[in-house]
């Protein structure tokens, strides 16, 4: 168990808002345009899996805020 707080916390921190703040951008903007003629189900589904996608690498992420490795 760590006793000092690392560099890597605050700066993960901020760089996991700033990617999510990205991310959302993106998404709300170009999304709506390829998916507007879809199924409302089918719509849902895409947004769903958007929403999940960038939990994918956060794994190893978060093992680099703590360990200073990304495994």
């Amino acid at each position: 168990m760590r006793t000092e707080p690392t560099w890597r916390i605050p700066v993960g921190l901020l760089g996991l808002l700033l990617f999510l703040a990205i991310y959302g951008l993106v998404v709300a903007r170009y999304v709506p345009e390829i998916i507007e003629g879809w199924p409302t189900l089918i719509q849902t589904l895409v947004y769903i899996a958007f929403g999940l996608a960038w939990l994918l690498p956060m794994r190893g992420f978060l093992a680099w805020m703590e360990t200073g490795r990304w495994r």
